[in-house]
């Protein structure tokens, strides 16, 4: 056994599940950070034994009171190349960062975006404190926002935090606010809005949105509401400034139920009310003549991507257990166009 390497030993408990994989996730400690994907990777490259013995098979069957050993070597290195980009970094310490991404910024590498992302940026600046995700040197991305959004993303520098943050998204509990600028302003006597299906007013001003999303039938780059199938998705909505006559524009705090791709622009466009510059989902929309300044029409107009920003972000400390809660003020571009909207 290298020196390198570390040893997890896991106790089987009772009514274990039928495969050996699902068996160790399940009664591995929380701090090892072992998800069952990672699990069968380890399985299958011989490093979980019984006794002593190797054991390549998922579908052995353990026994209660057996104690495996998994032995997890180091991180190997991550293909993805490290860039030197400006980060503005909220919160950091040897188990996470919090960042504010940009508009603008992709969060992971892809076939259309394989350099100037936020792994490529946060593998520059953690470096050595990546202690590994999944047996790679990486940063663990547990959410993200669209390329053209700005605001708050948590990411995990080593398997325990990822898999402890992972649990909480996946459980709804993490507290997301954004704020978006859309077309029109909800209103609880709007005669469109009563009585269409999954939508309400929770007391007089919170509009609550409970429409499952899939993808597209026809463009798979894009969600859609659907009636039948698809993923839950809640989404709520409070005005908190109009502008205008006869409040063309508002803006709006929008907390997430659930954390869907592209829920709330999907959501805001599907009651009537899409952000101002989304180019997927939003219309732009011919205001009264006298409805906004000339200025104000300009701003909208030139707004280049979708006025969403992800301002508040709250969850618990996946290893020390404290509640953390993160805010951010507007970026520039939401500051001059509420400005120019309210003169």
């Amino acid at each position: 056994m290298d020196s390198t390497s570390e040893i997890i030993r896991v106790e089987i408990g009772e009514d274990p599940p039928a495969r050996l994989d699902k068996a160790l996730a399940l009664f591995a400690p929380d701090e090892a950070g072992l998800s069952r994907s990672r699990l069968v990777k380890l399985i299958e490259t011989g490093a979980v034994s019984l006794e002593g013995a190797v054991v390549m098979a998922l579908k052995t069957k353990a026994a209660p009171g057996q104690v495996w050993t998994v032995k997890i070597g180091p991180a190997e290195a991550y293909d993805t190349v490290a860039e030197d980009i400006p980060l503005e970094v909220v919160y950091e310490d040897a188990s996470l960062i919090v960042v504010n991404k940009p508009a603008g910024m992709v969060v992971h590498p892809a076939p259309g975006s394989p350099s100037g992302t936020l792994v490529n940026a946060l593998l520059h600046h953690c470096a050595d404190t990546l202690s590994g995700i999944g047996g790679e040197k990486r940063p663990g991305i547990v959410h993200r926002i669209d390329k053209e959004t700005s605001g708050l993303l948590v990411v995990a520098k080593n398997d325990a935090a990822h898999a402890g943050l992972a649990k909480q998204f996946e459980k709804h509990s993490v507290h997301r606010r954004y704020l978006a600028l859309v077309y029109g302003t909800p209103d609880a006597a709007d005669p469109r809005l009563v009585g269409m299906p999954g939508v309400g007013f929770e007391g007089s001003n919170i509009l609550r949105i409970t429409a499952a999303l899939a993808r597209h039938k026809t463009d798979r780059q894009r969600q859609a509401v659907v009636t039948s199938g698809g993923r839950h998705a809640v989404t709520r909505a409070r005005v908190l400034e109009r502008f205008g006559k006869g409040d063309v524009i508002s803006l709006l705090e929008c907390w997430l139920e659930t954390g869907r791709t592209h829920q709330i622009r999907v959501h805001m466009a599907h009651v009537g009310h899409g952000l101002i510059g989304d180019p997927v989902y939003g219309r732009a929309r011919k205001l009264p003549k006298d409805a906004v300044s000339e200025r104000a029409r300009e701003a909208i107009s030139d707004f280049s991507r979708q006025a969403l920003h992800a301002a508040e972000l709250g969850f618990q400390h996946p290893e020390t257990g404290e509640m953390l809660k993160f805010s951010v003020n507007y970026p520039q571009d939401m500051v001059d166009l509420i400005e120019k909207l309210r003169k």
